[in-house]
């Protein structure tokens, strides 16, 4: 090109921007979605959350919906995961109750259906709403009783242990998951726990810390998804793999490894062993681990050939829907919604859900796939006869 004449690309006006980002929202939305990483104590819609709050006799941050919305976005933007998981003591106080349990549970499955969820998976940390009087147990079945309050949508719940708490309780949520693994109180086919995840601050709390734990569910053949590679380094997602984590939550710090060759054979090994990391985009950039969407590795963990797909973690403190997820990563991305089918396709065949619940999932997305790859009919523009 002649640098001379080389003009600058004329800026959008804003109607034409608004068009644009119209026309990616109605894309985003019309995308099937796979659920891997939600945690249901970070899932709450506002009202419910102050409602719940009210009914519990504790004051709000915020009196109204708008107000506990901006609350929310502050704390989001503080730029630490320590900050960010602050916001859990307030929603484990709001569900702390079996009648609660059931009621976000059952909400945030329906929340996922009317955003295009074909499947599902849920998570949280039983054993945090003992001190509120609740055995693990009782919020156990009263989280899969309002998930099987939603039948249209295919789900399951994974079993949380926190890091940063004695091995000796991570020893109890394990076993927590055994008890109900396969055993759905609605009855054969209905929601029970799928997995188990070890989750809450990652730096300085190994999972190695929790080998015990780990080795008994492995052996009990429960699949595992464990965070790692968030707030640590790339060498915690293949720690973890060690482990018997099939999936990683988050994982993205794998991509500091992909410029480095002597680090470089994490990745290799990461996909040679097959694991599905679940990334969460925005969550990542307010937690400090992303500094932006647009810079966000994702992509070049794509690129590189991981396995990998988008989840909002905790769309309550982060205003996001998996819809959103999508948008923004269009918008601010090379990533295409091409490149979205295909995530998420991989996220449906890494499901820990029922082989029927996979295959259902699997085939409504590469209906997806082909619509949105067959060739578009052209109007004939011949002139009719007369």
């Amino acid at each position: 090109m002649d640098r001379a004449r080389a003009q600058p690309a004329p800026s959008r006006s804003p109607a034409a921007r608004n068009r644009v980002d119209d026309d990616l929202a109605r894309r985003a939305a019309a995308l099937p979605k796979v659920v891997l990483h939600e945690h249901l104590d970070g899932a709450l819609r506002i009202d419910t959350l102050l409602e719940l709050l009210r009914e519990r006799g504790v004051e709000p941050p915020a009196r109204d919906a708008s107000s506990m919305a901006a609350w929310l976005d502050a704390n989001a933007h503080a730029g630490s995961l320590e900050r960010f998981l602050e916001g859990f003591a307030l929603t484990v106080a709001a569900m702390a109750t079996s009648e609660a349990l059931a009621r976000v549970a059952c909400e945030v499955a329906e929340d996922a259906l009317a955003d295009g969820a074909v499947l599902a998976e849920f998570r949280i940390a039983p054993l945090l709403f003992e001190p509120f009087g609740l055995a693990a147990d009782a919020v156990v079945e009263a989280l899969l009783e309002g998930l099987a309050r939603c039948p249209g949508l295919p789900s399951g719940l994974i079993v949380c242990a926190m890091r940063h708490l004695p091995p000796a309780e991570t020893l109890r949520a394990a076993r927590l998951a055994l008890r109900f693994a396969g055993r759905s109180p609605a009855g054969p086919g209905g929601p029970c726990v799928i997995g188990f995840d070890l989750a809450g601050a990652e730096f300085g709390h190994p999972c190695g810390e929790h080998a015990e734990a780990l080795a008994l569910v492995r052996r009990a053949g429960l699949p595992m998804t464990l965070h790692a590679g968030e707030a640590d380094a790339a060498e915690r997602v293949l720690e973890a793999a060690r482990h018997g984590a099939r999936r990683i939550g988050h994982g993205v710090r794998l991509a500091d490894a992909l410029h480095d060759p002597a680090r470089r054979h994490l990745v290799d090994e990461v996909r040679e062993l097959g694991l599905h990391l679940e990334v969460c985009p925005t969550s990542n950039v307010h937690t400090g681990a992303a500094r932006s969407v647009a810079s966000h590795p994702i992509t070049a963990l794509w690129r590189s050939g991981v396995s990998l797909s988008v989840h909002t973690d905790n769309p309550l403190f982060s205003r996001t829907t998996t819809s959103s997820e999508a948008e923004v990563l269009m918008r601010e991305t090379t990533l295409t919604a091409s490149d979205l089918l295909a995530m998420t396709r991989q996220a449906a065949a890494a499901s820990f859900l029922g082989t029927s619940a996979r295959e259902r999932a699997l085939r409504h997305i590469d209906d997806a796939i082909a619509a949105a790859t067959a060739p578009r009919s052209t109007p004939n523009r011949t002139a009719p006869a007369r």
